[in-house]
């Protein structure tokens, strides 16, 4: 089914980003396989991605197991069992491992990448949730608590700092070129800015107007920061050189991930009402639906993978139906 906002029609024919295609079948994102998850209970939250062995992890919360499947084959390869409510994942590549934060026992733990062993743990983070990783110092950032950022070296499994903030955090977005840090913080009704050099925050942006924001994404090359929000149902663009609003548009209910994919100008956002909604981008202050595309309720949680060319849709049990993986390849 093919949606775009009126206002826009004509930006984005003059910018070639209307895509064609027949009814009912979506134009950016083609489903190329569905991978059973048999037995899996309750729901996701967040995935991660070991591109040269084309492995996917994906935290099924709601089944206390990290479900690690196994893209090229399409079958699941192993469920790691023992968590306490997994939500953050994180794959690091030179050291083969994966790092899964537990909301419910206030654990990070590294797990072997080939035996799937465990391999060390950090504890006292209470109601550990995202986790995400600095490519240039190699340090991991794991929100937890009522309010806090973790300093985490993942070889030693030592916290070298904890950053504050007024509630407890959702996702957040490293800048590669530069040292923020941009964090939802939808108790507080804002988004926090952190100086990853300072540590702490520096700039505090108002989501009063757009609440419940839980996922983020960050084209930093246009300083853009999109937040999904869930009350109203919003995409939100922040200019993050001004730190103010320049768009936004309707999205799907429950929204829980979203991702910008920079090659072919588009944001992906996962909603839990039962929608994949592609947003196509015609400039830094310029937004669209593209398309809206039927999932199944309660499947919210995504992953887009540019190294494995693919955009992975966590998808709950629901009755008869089994939990699975849905793989869309995006389409150019």
């Amino acid at each position: 089914m093919k949606l775009l906002e009126p206002a826009l029609a004509f930006a984005f024919a003059l910018a070639g980003s209307l895509t064609s295609c027949s009814a009912g079948e979506p134009a950016t994102l083609k489903l190329t396989r569905t991978i059973p998850l048999p037995g899996v209970k309750g729901r996701f939250d967040h995935f991660a991605a070991d591109v040269q062995g084309q492995r996917i992890f994906v935290a099924a919360l709601g089944n206390d197991t990290l479900e690690v499947v196994d893209v090229a084959a399409g079958k699941r390869l192993q469920s790691i069992t023992g968590l306490h409510k997994p939500t953050g994942v994180i794959y690091y590549g030179a050291a083969n491992e994966v790092g899964v934060a537990s909301g419910d026992d206030g654990a990070f733990r590294i797990f072997k990448g080939t035996s799937y062993a465990p391999a060390r743990r950090l504890g006292s983070l209470e109601d550990a949730d995202n986790v995400r990783s600095d490519a240039v110092s190699g340090l991991t950032y794991v929100g937890f608590g009522s309010g806090a950022l973790a300093v985490v070296n993942a070889a030693t499994m030592r916290r070298s700092a904890t950053i504050r903030l007024a509630a407890h955090p959702e996702s957040f977005q490293l800048e590669a070129a530069g040292n923020r840090i941009y964090v939802n913080v939808p108790d507080a009704k804002q988004v926090a800015v952190i100086d990853r050099e300072k540590q702490r925050v520096i700039a505090t942006w108002s989501m009063t107007g757009f609440q419940s924001n839980f996922p983020m994404a960050l084209d930093e090359a246009h300083h853009r920061l999109f937040v999904g929000c869930r009350q109203p149902a919003r995409l939100v663009v922040l200019d993050t050189a001004a730190g103010m609003r320049v768009a936004d548009l309707g999205i799907s209910g429950d929204t829980d991930d979203l991702f910008h994919d920079a090659r072919r100008k588009r944001l992906y956002v996962s909603c839990g009402e039962g929608f994949l909604d592609v947003i196509g981008q015609v400039d830094a202050d310029h937004y669209g639906l593209l398309e809206r595309i039927p999932t199944r309720s309660g499947a919210r949680t995504s992953f887009l993978s540019t190294g494995l060319d693919g955009l992975f849709l966590a998808v709950p049990e629901r009755g008869a139906q089994e939990a699975e993986i849905r793989v869309f390849q995006p389409q150019d």
